[in-house]
């Protein structure tokens, strides 16, 4: 299929490695150019020639965090730089989840993080580049969120709470843009093979002393799908939200987790 995006500008977040490498590739693979950031200059820099030499677009790299202020407008302006139009035509807004634990565990400096990281972020820049896109009557802004903001993980409540929040205000937002040809959804994630689950499955084999493989099959064991997702099918996801085909899917939340959240709508 056509996606309709051959020649659009992207920012792709948190985008070296895992599901934020897996949009970037599908966007590339639909002649999509890239602004791609982590605050890894080494990975980000082969992923960015790995996906040149796969796809022959072009490919700006950025290592900032992107929580600052600085590193926000430095990815902006590498996308104006880049951009025929003078600005993104596509934001994909990711960001590595805070660690899990107890309610306990988490004061201000906690909380703090976390909504810095998975609420505020993708906010400013989520209105940074609205204007443009309204001006130019067309835009594409995927938030990754989590499959938690519909079905709460009790371990991960840092998450739970600053994803919400972001989750909140995409609601309202989508609604609003959507007459100016701006479209803008979530999509939420459940366990996919890369680091975050590498982690997570990590804290259950130190806390009950049982092997990575059988902390992986008993979690792929609570998935209908029994297996766990890849980046590919979550990036192809991620592209079709991009795509022109995707005018009419306004403000939803759409979830890839294999079936593990039980529910008929």
């Amino acid at each position: 299929m056509d996606l309709g995006i051959k020649g659009r500008t992207a920012i792709v977040c948190a985008s070296s490695k895992g599901l934020g490498r897996g949009c970037a590739e599908a966007l590339a693979e639909a002649g999509v150019n890239l602004v791609l950031n982590a605050r890894g200059a080494e990975a980000l820099e082969a992923t960015a020639a790995a996906i040149r030499a796969a796809y022959g677009v072009e490919v700006v790299t950025v290592a900032v965090d992107i929580t600052t202020d600085e590193g926000r407008d430095a990815v902006l302006a590498a996308a104006a730089a880049l951009s025929p139009t003078g600005g993104a035509d596509i934001l994909v807004n990711n960001a590595g989840g805070p660690p899990p634990g107890m309610w306990s565990d988490w004061g201000r400096k906690e909380w703090m993080g976390a909504i810095e990281g998975n609420m505020l972020t993708p906010i400013l820049l989520t209105t940074a580049v609205l204007p443009g896109m309204i001006d130019r009557g067309w835009g594409r802004v995927v938030n990754i969120t989590s499959q938690s903001v519909k079905s709460p993980i009790g371990v991960l409540g840092l998450s739970n709470g600053a994803r919400s929040g972001l989750t909140g205000f995409a609601a309202g937002t989508a609604r609003q843009v959507a007459p100016h040809g701006v479209v803008m959804n979530n999509l939420l994630p459940g366990i996919h093979a890369t680091d975050r689950a590498l982690a997570l499955d990590g804290g259950v084999v130190k806390a009950e002393g049982i092997t990575m493989e059988e902390a992986q099959a008993r979690r792929a064991a609570t998935i209908p799908a029994r297996r766990y997702g890849t980046a590919q099918e979550f990036g192809a996801t991620c592209a079709f939200l991009c795509s022109q085909h995707a005018g009419f899917m306004i403000g939803q939340n759409v979830m890839l987790d294999g079936g593990a959240f039980n529910s008929t709508f």
